[in-house]
């Protein structure tokens, strides 16, 4: 970096991260649907597609076959997540001051290469356990995003919000950090339980439904700790509340599923529903995943000593959906 970034370069590299997560949004929908159509093996070769190397048309018509749509779509739109991520991971070594934030950069961009290296050699060795791994990843990856993206937003650049050393804070933090964790093992469930033969099981599925339950607890504690006590910190408040609604979400389309699932309803009605339903429940439990890492970044922040404590009262702000600095 030769000189500090401007007020433009911080707005529009944070309106860039912004579009990569939400285009990595799409990825994880695209995803969902060729795991709930069983399409993950439409093109059993790869890099190559049917041995053509033409990445936009290896085979005519190819959009209008629902497997072929399906796979080879996901296939672009993850070429897509790759280039905006390392033009991301370029522009922030070049401007950004910090050197963790770099590094952070140059994390993300080896994450997505080890991720597309996961999704091609799930295919060319037809492994389950590796779509599971790469279902996974995929989480991983999107939750470093939003954390970048965050980094990069007024309210984190000014350090607005951090809270004060109690024992209140502690007792968030601690809360906080584990719901991450559990949201994230529910993740890992899922995966096990989406791909047919892999983990779909009595006991898996009781594990999973059980462990939703232990997330409701603990969304349900950072909510409460954090109206209790920070009234008087508006992003730490609004986080909570996030969080607490995309867990409600989740939570009602995990419940559909199960019972759309179990009920097994025949039919094309039945099968699009049952997909509809999935890739719903999917993205929104990455979103629930996302606001988790916000939460706990955001009470991991410590007070330098030169700050003084008084609240927060500023006007809610979009950081994360391109809002100025």
């Amino acid at each position: 970096m030769t000189s500090p970034p401007s007020h433009s370069d911080w707005t529009w590299r944070r309106r860039f991260s912004v579009a990569t997560v939400l285009t990595t949004v799409v990825l994880l929908s695209w995803g969902a649907v060729v795991t709930s159509i069983g399409a993950g093996m439409a093109f059993p070769d790869w890099p190559t597609s049917l041995g053509s190397y033409n990445l936009l048309n290896p085979v005519d018509d190819w959009w209008h076959v629902p497997a072929y749509l399906a796979e080879h779509g996901h296939r672009l739109v993850a070429s897509l997540v790759g280039l905006l991520t390392v033009v991301l991971g370029a522009w922030t070594w070049w401007s950004d001051p910090r050197a963790w934030m770099r590094k952070l950069a140059l994390g993300a961009v080896a994450l997505v290469i080890f991720q597309g290296l996961l999704g091609g050699l799930r295919v060319l060795w037809v492994s389950l356990n590796l779509a599971m791994i790469h279902a996974s990843v995929a989480q991983l990856f999107f939750a470093t995003l939003v954390a970048m993206t965050l980094f990069v937003s007024n309210t984190w650049r000014s350090r607005r919000g951090t809270l004060p050393d109690t024992a209140a804070t502690s007792r968030l933090r601690r809360w906080t950090y584990a719901t991450a964790g559990l949201v994230y093992v529910q993740i890992v469930l899922g995966a096990m339980l989406r791909h047919p033969g892999a983990g779909m099981s009595g006991g898996y599925t009781a594990l999973h439904v059980t462990g939703a339950f232990v997330v409701v607890g603990a969304v349900l504690g950072v909510f409460t700790i954090a109206e209790k006590h920070f009234d008087g910190v508006p992003v730490v408040r609004r986080t909570a509340w996030v969080l607490t609604g995309a867990m409600g979400l989740q939570f009602a389309l995990g419940l559909a599923s199960l019972l759309l699932t179990l009920y097994e309803p025949s039919g094309q009605g039945g099968v699009v529903a049952y997909v509809v339903l999935t890739v719903a429940h999917l993205v929104v439990g990455a979103l629930l995943f996302g606001a988790s890492i916000v939460m706990a970044l955001l009470v991991a922040r410590r007070r330098q000593r030169t700050e003084t404590v008084q609240p927060d009262v500023s006007e809610p702000e979009p950081e994360l959906v391109g809002a100025e600095p």
